[in-house]
């Protein structure tokens, strides 16, 4: 496939909500210079609950509108659509739809840091019920570090305390307090805890207050910005193929006015979205 001048396009972002926002906005910090197309299935989150035959479904069709709209690379910024449907994307439709244009998504890189931040080899992962369900983290972690021990558990109220705006409040608080609480009843010796869920940033000053003392907390965006900077460094045929004005646009499921005022909360800045189905 030779490529001209045409075969450029944004560098592609999806969701399955709002978190994927916090990924962006670290993307976009330590990377100005490309176009980004965001794209939220904000209709039909939250993924976390979903069997991972519908999420590899519904993101598959997410991964195919980006597609359609020019990108080459397309980031999955959603913890539970790395989880259920990367890989499968990745072996068995990127050949057939171009195997040249990319998928890549946010667990590897979060895992590959883990390395140069645990002493003990003690980790545990906080997520949505569905990402620690698919066991993701535990089985990347294997099989980067064998040696390592991981321990995750579930937060089901972290996420509604966050798209509530309830992420300041006192019911916050006790959320935080007991889910990490809990964690550590698990398994006391952990030194470094994930935040596998894009939500949970916005919660990050309660949870390191919560944390015991000396638990370095692993926040995503950061991570996955550096990742796909040393990425685009090592493939420069991909950088190549994403276009750099420095612009971001943003697609949704749901209804424009719904997802502009959500989306503030995420970016703290004013946003225009236009509406898209997927199917």
């Amino acid at each position: 496939m030779n490529h001209n001048t045409t075969d450029i396009g944004p560098i592609g972002v999806f969701d399955s909500g709002y978190g994927g926002l916090t990924i962006l906005s670290e993307i976009r910090r330590r990377l100005p210079q490309y176009d980004y197309l965001y794209l939220g299935d904000n209709a039909r989150a939250p993924y976390g609950m979903r069997s991972f035959e519908v999420v590899y479904e519904f993101t598959l069709q997410a991964v195919k509108a980006l597609f359609d709209r020019g990108c080459r690379l397309v980031i999955l910024a959603c913890n539970t659509a790395s989880a259920k449907a990367l890989r499968t994307i990745q072996q068995n439709d990127l050949p057939l739809i171009d195997p040249t244009r990319r998928v890549l998504g946010v667990i590897r890189p979060t895992v590959e840091a883990l390395g140069a931040l645990s002493v003990s080899g003690n980790v545990g992962v906080l997520g949505t019920a569905g990402t620690v369900r698919s066991q993701s983290y535990d089985m990347e972690i294997a099989k980067l570090y064998p040696g390592f021990t991981t321990t995750s558990h579930a937060c089901p109220m972290w996420v509604p305390l966050v798209e509530n705006e309830e992420a300041s409040g006192p019911g916050a608080d006790y959320f935080v307090e007991k889910y990490i609480r809990e964690l550590f009843q698990k398994n006391p010796a952990i030194d470094t805890v994930i935040l596998g869920c894009t939500h949970y940033p916005l919660l990050i000053d309660k949870i390191r207050k919560a944390m015991p003392a000396g638990v370095r907390v692993v926040c995503q965006g950061e991570i996955v910005a550096c990742s796909l900077d040393d990425y685009l460094m090592r493939h420069p045929e991909m950088a190549a193929r994403c276009s750099t004005g420095g612009t971001c646009r943003y697609l949704t499921t749901e209804h424009t006015d719904t997802f502009t005022a959500r989306a503030g909360i995420f970016l703290h800045e004013d946003v225009n979205a236009s509406h898209v189905t997927l199917a």
